[in-house]
């Protein structure tokens, strides 16, 4: 069987193996034809021939999708592997920033474009003049829908049950579509303007809850991550106001009694940092990670792996300087 497969491999038609990848991904063969630009047929023809190589049925059909056979788990994450390595190889083949003229899709929320897109125009101006960035408003803690039907590229942000839905599909064996990267880490503060009454004090949890509150919310809804750290431990706020940006929330709380909750790094690009009275909040929540979420269907196009490098590299550069 081994010597059979070994043999079969030096005349292996390598093409096989990115149908492999699409399928394991996909878990559907129109899903991985769309993503090769192929036909169904030719990916049940690429899989019939790559059977027969290794000897192995590797999917079958399971209701309206496909499902993997043990062989075929433990054999995609090689593969995977190595067809990456491959390509990031060639990228410098495929790819020349100072040449191209790719326009990208970023969705996110105004504070981590704050941090971000003034490293992005100043490679832009520098190394890549005629690329073209347009940035969506993050309004979904989800953006998967978003990256999945093409509206955007990538989505910065803070998005932990999708991590930890990824991760929990990763583990059972399930199909994951999507890719990631931490780019940064950060803290939410309690912020008020300097005049407030409650701001010459450490907050108490009960005047916390007690305080009148805006929230920034890009779904609109009244309720967000810190509702649900109070809820944990019984208590609830006062949410009597709802925007969805970071920057109008500051303006808004210089200019009234209401607290507001901000990423503490965001603070100072506000422009008006002077006005604002910081302090830890009263309870645990849980620390902020911004992460870069994409489609796996990108995740080996050189453009894009030029796209998630740069963006890495200004985060990275951004946050060295937050921490001196």
């Amino acid at each position: 069987m081994i010597e059979a497969i070994q043999t079969n491999f030096r005349t292996l038609d390598l093409n096989l193996l990115r149908v492999f990848d699409e399928v394991m991904a996909e878990r559907s063969l129109t899903k991985a034809a769309r993503n090769l630009s192929i036909t169904q047929p030719a990916v049940s023809n690429a899989l019939r021939r790559l059977r027969e190589t290794l000897g192995d049925d590797l999917v079958r059909r399971e209701g309206h999708g496909i499902s993997p056979t043990l062989f075929a788990l433990t054999l995609w994450p090689n593969v995977r592997e190595a067809l990456d390595q491959l390509q990031s190889a060639l990228v410098p083949q495929h790819f020349v920033p100072s040449q191209a003229r790719n326009s990208f899709v970023l969705a996110m929320a105004d504070a981590t474009a704050a941090e971000l897109m003034g490293g992005m125009a100043q490679e832009l101006e520098h190394h890549a003049p005629n690329i073209s960035i347009r940035v969506l408003p993050l309004t979904t803690r989800d953006p998967r829908a978003m990256l999945e039907n093409g509206v955007a590229d990538m989505a910065l942000g803070y998005f932990p049950a999708v991590l930890a839905d990824l991760t929990a599909k990763a583990q059972a064996g399930e199909a994951v579509s999507f890719e990631h990267h931490r780019l940064y880490d950060g803290e939410y503060v309690c912020v008020m303007r300097k005049g407030h009454p409650l701001a010459q004090q450490n907050i108490s949890l009960e005047n916390f809850c007690d305080a009148r509150h805006l929230l920034v919310s890009f779904s609109g809804r009244p309720y967000g991550f810190i509702d649900e750290a109070l809820a944990a431990i019984g208590k609830q706020r006062r949410v009597v106001m709802t925007v969805n940006q970071f920057f109008t929330a500051g303006r808004m709380v210089v200019n009234s009694d209401l607290l507001t909750v901000l990423p503490r790094h965001f603070v100072p690009t506000t422009g008006i940092s002077g006005e604002f009275f910081l302090c830890d909040l009263p309870f645990k929540v849980p620390t902020l990670h911004v992460d870069a979420l994409w489609h796996r269907r990108k995740h080996a196009q050189s453009e894009h792996v030029w796209l998630r490098d740069v963006l890495i590299n200004i985060a990275h550069a951004v946050f060295k300087d937050h921490n001196r």
